[in-house]
């Protein structure tokens, strides 16, 4: 059976079970120092075990972590907290988030900068799988990339085509972060994507759900990838909506090319907290609690369901041979 690494080490990918393939535990900008009314680390640590406790009581047992470089990423964090819930399994990322230039770690070295040589974020990406991240010795376990309203800037084809090459060289899937609405970046990545050569069944469209157009959801699919109807609870369309996109999927057959998500996490810095706790259908038991209960009403069956919530997460965690 094939390994799937997450913070507590490799699993088999049938333990994987019910999966929320596109979350965050914390979303900080590390070097903006911070009061501690603004960040308490002891008490942000225990809510977010507590909040992880509660999935597991949904029946959810993977939650894959999507926050890389560019979104303060802490590794020992979430291992500290995950050494709490060790019942639920965390799979963290490697990539780069970024809208437009490549971090300054990155600026001047690689093809094209000044100083030129080979692409020094494809050595990093592939350390963080086989070796882990930094010095802890956790591997992630998918790739992460991003495209955003300013488009495909050089910077961020640079970060598309590392984490292409680097899936290639590792058979760690990928998955996208897209604007909202999503067209037609996610047609922009999976170009990208082909142009180096990645097989794009092993590639998830992130925020696919940020428009309710069927027609660009299914060439996303014809072009071999997953749709990510990932920002339920997010502002923008009422669940009825996001579910109606859904069901218009299932209904032709496409449940095995769907995966389902919040992109919530316990916290993040970039918002008003007042805003954050207006929010409240943006949390990780929306899903259960809420969605998958309208899918049901709609008549998604629980086989399209659970080749949603564990069948594809599965395929896609699970990954395959370098090519």
């Amino acid at each position: 059976m094939s390994q799937v690494n997450t913070v507590q080490g490799p699993i088999d990918g049938t333990a994987l079970g019910s999966t929320l393939m596109h979350e965050h535990i914390f979303v900080l900008s590390p070097e903006i120092e911070k009061t501690t009314d603004e960040w308490d680390e002891a008490a942000q640590q225990a809510r977010a075990v507590a909040k992880l406790q509660e999935l597991k009581r949904h029946g959810v047992d993977t939650l894959v972590d999507l926050t890389v470089i560019g979104l303060g990423r802490s590794i020992p964090r979430i291992k500290a907290i995950s050494d709490v819930v060790p019942d639920i399994n965390i799979v963290v990322a490697s990539g780069v988030y970024t809208y437009n230039d490549v971090p300054m770690f990155f600026h001047f070295r690689g093809p094209g900068t000044i100083l030129g040589g080979s692409e020094p974020m494809v050595e990093v990406f592939i350390r963080e799988i086989e070796e882990g991240i930094g010095d802890t010795g956790i591997k992630a376990g998918i790739l992460k990339c991003a495209s955003d309203r300013p488009g495909i800037t050089p910077g961020v084809e640079r970060v598309l085509r590392a984490v292409a090459q680097a899936h290639r060289a590792t058979g760690v899937p990928i998955t996208t972060h897209t604007p909202t609405p999503p067209e037609p970046w996610g047609l922009q990545q999976q170009r990208i994507f082909r142009e180096e050569g990645v097989d794009l069944s092993r590639v998830v469209i992130g925020h696919s759900g940020g428009t309710l157009n069927t027609d660009y959801h299914l060439e996303l699919i014809e072009n071999g990838s997953y749709v990510g109807f990932d920002h339920f609870g997010v502002f923008g369309f009422t669940v009825e909506e996001r579910v109606d996109a859904v069901v218009r999927l299932c209904d032709r057959g496409y449940a095995e090319r769907i995966v389902l998500s919040h992109d919530a996490m316990c916290f993040v810095d970039w918002f008003p907290r007042s805003m954050m706790d207006a929010a409240k259908e943006w949390r990780w038991t929306h899903i259960p609690e809420d969605v998958l209960p309208a899918m049901r009403a709609r008549g998604v069956s629980q086989a399209d369901i659970d080749k949603m919530m564990i069948e594809n997460p599965r395929t896609i965690l699970e990954g395959g041979a370098p090519y």
